[in-house]
């Protein structure tokens, strides 16, 4: 588990005010759960870092921006070291999903992929 969601989720317990704070963290660490039990998938900071912002009161739609400013000196460094080796840095995933998929146009696709892993 990243350290840091491990410790958000701490702090979480000890600010839920709310019957609605409660439900939601309920939520999230059954989603913990069922990741772990399903994908043997930990959670990263983001998880629980939601709950903390919007009980310092920033609504949800500024969550993505707030995530953005946090990770942004690394993407900046990322960009400084591709620079500084006149390379790029390929990330270590590899891409297992289907190939060769047959682009259809949004507005005629009947569904949203189902995404299988």
């Amino acid at each position: 588990m990243d350290p840091r969601a491990a410790i958000l989720k701490d702090m979480a317990k000890h600010f839920i005010k709310t019957e609605k704070e409660r439900r939601v963290f309920q939520i999230l660490e059954k989603t913990e759960e069922m990741m772990r039990t399903w994908k043997n998938l930990y959670p990263n900071v983001d998880l629980y870092s939601g709950l903390a912002l919007n009980h310092v009161g920033i609504p949800s739609y500024l969550f993505t921006p707030v995530f953005a400013v946090g990770r942004s000196p690394g993407w900046l460094a990322h960009i400084l070291e591709q620079y500084a080796d006149n390379r790029l840095i390929r990330p270590r995933a590899e891409y297992i999903g289907p190939q060769r998929a047959p682009y259809v146009p949004i507005e005629q696709r009947t569904q949203s992929p189902v995404v299988k892993g």
